[in-house]
């Protein structure tokens, strides 16, 4: 981890790069943060060798303090059950290695293109699907992204791009215009989505800068946000979501359904209402991606449906996020319901 000259840095544009710098990069650490270190049984630091452990404190301040089944705490800590052998999990779950045309890009329908922007991550969820992923042959480097910006551009059938990772907000602003910018001047790309939890745990990383880039911008700017449990909405959040809103930027939000966490159609019900209140589209609820290391994040489809089923007698069906599913096989993903 780069570690920067906190006087070098700008207070409002890179205070984000100081939070990252300085985020928990260790199980026990956290534990005592949170006053939980008579509470060892509840991680294993050996996970933390296959999958780093980075939490940043504006996430961790979220936690409850003494609670050991804190819905944020399960989404990062490591646990020995990372090791559980199971042959339906994998390191490629939705087959993404086979979409590969180009270092960072992939390419697996045909009016879009999904770019790895950045490689790396502010917080490292334990669920992630892409915990395996081939990063060191996917650099984002300025090389590979003007080869990416050719293939995008010679490529007419194509009129959306995927900016994703990693984490693309893991990029700094100057590095972000460039790249809108070089988009724009490409007449056949109507659309930018970026995916990002960045924002949600570090809510500083919505700069007035990245804010101005996005309001400038000719292409249609949307901003799938990764919110699992309404825990994670603070004010400081909501702030940022607000700069975003003005910015002309379309939000939507995407989960994914882990057990223990927000496996109940009460606190997803929470969720979308937040996610309302800050003018963001509850999009998808995912299924889990069957990576090797998550078996004891799994809820079964059959429990999932019946969620569902009660989260449509509670909200409005425009609140109902569509419950999916990815194995890798289908050209889109599978609505479940």
């Amino acid at each position: 981890m780069k570690h920067y000259n906190t006087k070098k840095l700008n207070r409002e544009k890179d205070s984000w790069l100081y939070e990252i710098s300085n985020s928990i990069v260790e199980p026990k650490k956290l534990l005592k943060f949170l006053h939980l270190e008579k509470y060892p049984k509840y991680y294993d630091s050996k996970p933390k060798k296959v999958f780093p452990f980075r939490v940043p404190y504006s996430f961790a301040s979220r936690m409850k303090k003494n609670d050991p089944k804190d819905p944020l705490l399960l989404q990062v800590i490591t646990k020995n059950q990372e090791f559980l052998n199971n042959l339906q999990f994998n390191e490629d779950p939705v087959k993404e290695k086979k979409d590969i045309v180009l270092p960072g890009l992939l390419h697996k329908y045909k009016d879009r293109v999904l770019w790895i922007l950045k490689t790396n991550c502010a917080i490292n969820c334990r669920y992630c699907f892409r915990k395996h992923f081939p990063y060191e042959k996917n650099k984002g480097n300025k090389k590979n992204w003007i080869q990416i910006l050719h293939y995008i551009s010679q490529n007419i059938e194509l009129n959306e791009v995927i900016l994703s990772g990693g984490d693309p907000l893991m990029a700094k602003d100057h590095e972000l215009l460039w790249l809108i910018t070089s988009l724009s001047k490409i007449k056949h790309i109507k659309r930018l989505r970026i995916h990002t939890r960045l924002p949600i745990v570090i809510p500083n990383r919505i700069t007035s800068d990245l804010c101005q880039i996005f309001s400038n911008s000719v292409l249609k700017i949307i901003i799938v946000t990764h919110i699992n449990h309404p825990q994670e909405i603070n004010e400081q959040l909501s702030d940022s979501l607000l700069k975003l809103k003005k910015s002309n930027v379309i939000l939507l939000n995407q989960s994914v359904l882990l057990k223990n966490i927000n496996d109940n159609a009460i606190i997803l019900a929470e969720l979308s209402s937040r996610l309302c209140e800050n003018n963001i589209i509850p999009y998808y609820l995912h299924i889990l991606d069957k990576v090797k290391g998550t078996s004891h994040f799994l809820v079964s489809n059959k429990k999932a449906k019946s969620i569902i089923s009660d989260l449509m007698k509670m909200i409005s069906g425009f609140l109902v996020p569509r419950l999916v599913f990815d194995n890798g096989s289908k050209d889109n993903k599978l609505i479940i319901i």
